[in-house]
């Protein structure tokens, strides 16, 4: 007779706060671990996260990219600024408004960008390689279950 495995169940606002902070101070970690890698790029950690916005969401204009990095208009402006003396960048005019301006990553930008994520993504994978089958299963289905409440709905990566 097989029998049924039961999961332990957190029931008590104690333990979800204990987990919350667990899963809260390990992505904090890995990405610190991980930004070591973009040291090789050249940019400071804001104008990579700016550049990222814009190469996947882009092109924005500058109050929908300082709205997305949570940052003010004057600030993002700046990046920009720099981002496109860098030729990583461009600003376009929009047709059905004039005054407003679209940023939109070069070849140069994404390519740049690309190179920072292999190097992240082959950082990480050495990491994975070293624990165990089991251990890599673990991890795929609760990067699934991250990816289910850390993704806006209708986002390509999220798995209902």
């Amino acid at each position: 007779m097989k029998v049924k495995r039961q999961e332990p169940k957190l029931e008590s606002v104690s333990e979800l706060e204990e987990l919350a902070n667990r899963l809260h101070s390990a992505a904090i970690h890995l990405l610190r671990r991980l930004r070591i890698e973009d040291a090789a790029s050249g940019l400071s950690a804001p104008r990579l996260s700016a550049l990222s916005v814009i190469v996947f969401a882009g092109p924005l204009s500058i109050g929908e990219l300082a709205t997305a990095e949570q940052v003010s208009a004057p600030t993002i402006s700046r990046l920009v600024k720099d981002l496109e003396a860098q030729g990583l960048v461009t600003r376009e005019i929009t047709a059905a408004d004039g005054r407003v301006h679209r940023v939109r990553a070069t070849n140069e930008g994404r390519k740049l960008l690309e190179e920072g994520r292999k190097r992240r993504v082959s950082a990480l994978r050495s990491d994975l390689a070293e624990l165990s089958a089991l251990e890599r299963e673990v991890l795929s289905r609760a990067a699934r279950l991250l990816e289910r409440f850390a993704l806006p709905a209708g986002h390509p990566g999220r798995e209902e």
